[in-house]
């Protein structure tokens, strides 16, 4: 069954205001959507959100450091799933949007062959 990357992308300025209450609240809809995830086997690694330094390396072997300016939607985190075709693994992002409150998830395959498992 093909793999598919979430990049969550964005940033949380747009998040509605939240009590203490209602985060726990939603974290706990979150871990439990993970788990369920898990137990159904079709969350393969939950990933983990993206600190905000980086670098690019180029052909040229020059290393250059971020964050870039020019990136208006940073990749916030990563999420690896199992589903298959683009559109059930667009249907889990949609569910993901829902639960971990992502801007946006950009939903690319994972080409097969490339690496062994």
């Amino acid at each position: 069954m093909p793999k598919f990357m979430f990049h969550s992308r964005g940033a949380c300025e747009n998040r509605p205001e939240m009590s203490p209450e209602q985060m726990q609240e939603k974290m706990q809809s979150c871990m439990a959507w993970m788990q369920s995830g898990q137990e159904e086997g079709w969350l393969l690694d939950p990933g983990a959100p993206l600190n905000g330094g980086s670098a690019v390396v180029d052909s040229d072997m020059n290393v250059i450091d971020g964050p870039f300016a020019e990136s208006k939607e940073l990749v916030g985190g990563y999420t690896i799933v199992e589903a298959p075709d683009l559109a059930a693994a667009c249907e889990l992002a949609k569910k993901t949007i829902e639960m971990a409150g992502a801007a946006k998830i950009e939903v690319r395959e994972i080409a097969s062959g490339g690496m062994p498992e």
